[in-house]
């Protein structure tokens, strides 16, 4: 069975393995039903975000459920304008989390226990950062997909790391907390309507084996024409000569784009 295709959308995967189907046929949903989630759904999709794989099982994470709804709006606002953010009636931050073992370690008096042993005490540096990022964004996944599987949909939110003043604010994060990722969940408000999954690139142009494969001319030819299956340059922006020219306006180079470099920089400022 062929399973990545060069076509713009695709119909739903179709496995024996109800677990393949869940992974397969997953897509973003943004526009949700009004209806609340139970707890103990809520409770089973932070339960399932907790068993995800963790560096040394320390969990360098925490999750942060939004609850308010003066917040939510707020959030619809600060992360790049989506009104959708407000309705979705449960939400998820996920935080890499230092500050918990930090303060744990200052609690064992471990600077003392270095200096007596001789080994060098370590505050947190950048390290430190980015295993808390891969093991939050790993908790989210684990999230996502137990609510898949119980027909809950979901959407991610990258722009919880723009505006960081505001939400270390808002959730009144502490040194070592930074927001990884976020995720909206709720009912899908047309369930009826059997929406097409996105295409994903070529395996062929993702995937290597051993080293990494650097780009001739050829590769990035092959990858643009994958790419322009995938994605067109909507008909409104005809003076742009290609979709690398639409991708990095709309995307790399936008203002959103923009806030999140100078964001990040503040946060990794704080930080070290």
């Amino acid at each position: 069975m062929e399973f990545y295709y060069s076509k713009c959308m695709i119909e739903p995967y179709q496995f024996d393995n109800p677990t393949l189907n869940v992974i397969y046929n997953r897509k973003s949903i943004r526009n949700f039903e009004n209806k609340p989630i139970p707890q103990e759904l809520k409770d089973l999709i932070i339960t399932g975000a907790m068993r995800a794989p963790t560096a040394g099982n320390m969990m360098f994470y925490s999750i942060l459920e939004v609850e308010d709804q003066q917040k939510k709006e707020q959030l619809a606002r600060t992360c790049d304008n989506q009104p959708f953010i407000a309705t979705s009636p449960f939400i998820l931050t996920f935080l890499a989390d230092y500050q918990r073992w930090f303060d744990y370690y200052e609690h064992s008096n471990v600077q003392e226990m270095c200096n007596r042993e001789n080994i060098t005490y370590n505050k947190p540096k950048e390290s430190n950062l980015l295993m808390g990022v891969v093991d939050a964004v790993i908790a989210a996944q684990n999230a996502v997909i137990v609510a898949e599987s119980l027909g809950i949909g979901s959407c991610y939110i990258g722009d919880i790391m723009e505006h960081y003043e505001i939400h270390k604010d808002m959730f009144q994060l502490p040194k070592y907390v930074f927001p990884a990722a976020m995720v909206c969940f709720g009912y899908p408000a047309h369930p009826e309507k059997s929406e097409k999954i996105s295409a994903r690139f070529h395996k062929d142009l993702i995937c290597f084996k051993n080293t990494y494969r650097t780009w001739s001319q050829s590769r990035i030819k092959e990858f643009d024409v994958n790419l322009n299956e995938i994605r067109k340059v909507p008909a409104t922006y005809s003076e742009l000569e290609n979709i690398g020219q639409y991708l990095y306006k709309f995307k790399s180079g936008a203002d959103f784009s923009k806030e999140m470099i100078r964001s990040v920089k503040a946060m990794l400022k704080n930080w070290t």
